[in-house]
């Protein structure tokens, strides 16, 4: 009995370090990654913007700037009410009751 308990410990302190370890990964890359982007420019800067340049078509103001403020932020957060208001409603179909059989389904069984 005691035995199965230190496996038991072990192989949760195994998973533990794995995650230890994915996060510091995860943490690394993400910091490369942002090191990266001030190095190189997207794909809108170096590409798109030097065709629309070729062809008379110059980069203008969008109808709704989403980079001041909190705007992006906020239409993130209705989104995710919205979203999160049609799941509550309908929890009872999508988790716990079966869909509806379809007249295909009721012709094979019948």
């Amino acid at each position: 009995m005691r035995r199965q308990m230190t496996e038991v410990r072990s192989q949760k302190n195994q998973y533990r370090i794995q995650i230890i370890i994915v996060c510091i990964l995860l943490s690394v890359f993400c910091s490369l990654a942002t090191i990266a982007a001030e190095k190189w420019p997207g794909v809108d800067e170096s590409v798109v913007e030097k065709y629309a340049k070729e062809h008379g078509r110059e980069a203008h103001e969008p109808l709704i700037n989403t980079d001041q403020g909190d705007l992006l932020l906020f239409v993130f957060l209705i989104a995710g009410t919205v979203g999160g208001f049609v799941a509550g409603y309908s929890w009872r179909v999508l988790m716990i009751e079966k869909a509806p059989a379809t007249s295909r389904e009721r012709k094979k069984t019948a």
